[in-house]
C-alpha cells in the first residue's frame, strides 16, 4: 500500500473550511476525497496537516492518504487536477514513507495575512485581503510584533474553549511588510491555536489604530483572557503558506 503526500493550493471563499462536515460537499477535504474515491475505487480518507477555517485560503496545505492504486504520483496529481474544481489545485503528489502523517509529523507552519490599508477599497484585492481604512501606526505595530514573538501561552489569543492540551506555542517570526496599500503580515511558528493568527491580527490592527495600548499584550499573556484582545480579523485575508517537516 502506498502512502501519498499531497501539497495543495486552494481559494477558500466558496468553502466551509478544510474539514469534511457530514454530508456537505462544501469542504476542501470532502471535494478531494470524492475525486480520490472516484480515481481509486477505494473509500479514501485524507489526513490534513490541520484545519483551515471557512473562507481561508492555502498555498501549501499538506495531506496524505493510503491507496493500493497502481497509478504513479504524477498520474494521481493530473487526475485530481482534471476532476477537482478549478479553485482547488494539487501542486505536488509524491510517495511518502509508510509512517508519514501530515498532521503528527508537522513541526511548524507559516501563514500570511493581507490587509488593504487604503481609504478606498480595492475591487481586485477584496476576496484576498481585509479592507481596513483607518490610519495605522506601523512602528507601534512592529513593537507589538516583538512582544508577541517567542514562546508564550497564547490561550488569550485563541478561540479555544477550556482544554487540557498545552496552549504554549513558539512564534518564531511575526513581521509586517508594506507593499503600496497592502500590509503583509507573516507568521511562522511551531503551531497555532484556533483562530490565533486572526485574533493576533485584529489586536495588532487595534494597536496600530490607537484603540488598544501596547501594554494590552502583557495583560493578555498574564491573564490568558480572550476578551482583552482585539476583534478576530476576517478569514478571507488569511493564507496557509507552508507546512514544515523535518
Amino acid at each position: 500500500m502506498k502512502n501519498i503526500k499531497l501539497t495543495i493550493e486552494y481559494d477558500g471563499k466558496r468553502y466551509l473550511g478544510w474539514q469534511r462536515l457530514g454530508d456537505s460537499d462544501k469542504t476542501i477535504q470532502g471535494k478531494i476525497e470524492g475525486v480520490l474515491t472516484q480515481m481509486t475505487g477505494e473509500s479514501i480518507e485524507i489526513i490534513g496537516s490541520g484545519r483551515t477555517d471557512t473562507g481561508t485560503h492555502a498555498r501549501g496545505q499538506v495531506a496524505n492518504f493510503k491507496t493500493n492504486a497502481k497509478m504513479t504520483p504524477d498520474e494521481m496529481r493530473d487526475f485530481l487536477n482534471r476532476h477537482l474544481p478549478r479553485d482547488i489545485v494539487v501542486k505536488k503528489a509524491e510517495e511518502a514513507a509508510a509512517r508519514f502523517h501530515a498532521r503528527y509529523n508537522a513541526v511548524g507552519k507559516q501563514y500570511s495575512y493581507y490587509i488593504w490599508n487604503e481609504t478606498v477599497p480595492s475591487v481586485f484585492a477584496r476576496n484576498y485581503s481585509y479592507h481596513y481604512p483607518q490610519k495605522l501606526d506601523i512602528a507601534k505595530m512592529d513593537e507589538a510584533c516583538q512582544k508577541l514573538t517567542g514562546t508564550h501561552n497564547f490561550s488569550g489569543f485563541s478561540a479555544l474553549r477550556k482544554t487540557k492540551k498545552s496552549t504554549v506555542r513558539t512564534l518564531d517570526k511575526l513581521s509586517i511588510q508594506k507593499e503600496g496599500g497592502m500590509l503583509h503580515l507573516t507568521f511562522a511558528g511551531d503551531g497555532f491555536l484556533h483562530k490565533m493568527v486572526r485574533i493576533i491580527t485584529g489586536t495588532l490592527l487595534e494597536i496600530g489604530a490607537g484603540e488598544l495600548e501596547l501594554a494590552v499584550i502583557d495583560e493578555i499573556f498574564a491573564s490568558n483572557v480572550r476578551k482583552y484582545a482585539g476583534d478576530t480579523a476576517p478569514s478571507h485575508g488569511l493564507f496557509l503558506d507552508e507546512v514544515f517537516y523535518h
